[in-house]
């Protein structure tokens, strides 16, 4: 299961309508940083072989079934802090985060 908060919702909306084209979001992982494996958000027009999408208002969000058991309940929010804005993650299942938060762990 994977949620999008109120506020994360719209601003995906709002980014597929900028765009102009659309059906949602990819979110995956991938290797890197100090603790190993980071986020990946990007925007999507169609599916792929693979894919598992979690229907949103408005739009999916799709992700590759490798990356499920590592995304598996998984909050997409969109916070700002001061004059920083982006995308955070909450994921139950992270062990730790390294000291500048952009790797985790599982």
């Amino acid at each position: 299961m994977i949620t999008v908060t109120s506020i994360a919702n719209k601003k995906i909306k709002d980014n597929l309508a900028r765009r102009g084209k659309g059906i949602g979001i990819r979110v995956g992982i991938r290797t890197t940083g100090c603790s190993g494996l980071a986020y990946v958000l990007e925007y999507v027009d169609a599916s792929w072989d693979g894919s598992v999408a979690f229907p949103q208002q408005g739009f999916g969000v799709l992700i590759d079934q490798k990356d499920l058991p590592y995304l598996d309940g998984l909050e997409i929010d969109y916070v700002r802090q001061g004059l920083n804005e982006g995308f955070e993650f909450t994921n139950p299942l992270e062990k730790d985060r390294c000291g500048c938060g952009e790797s985790f762990r599982v």
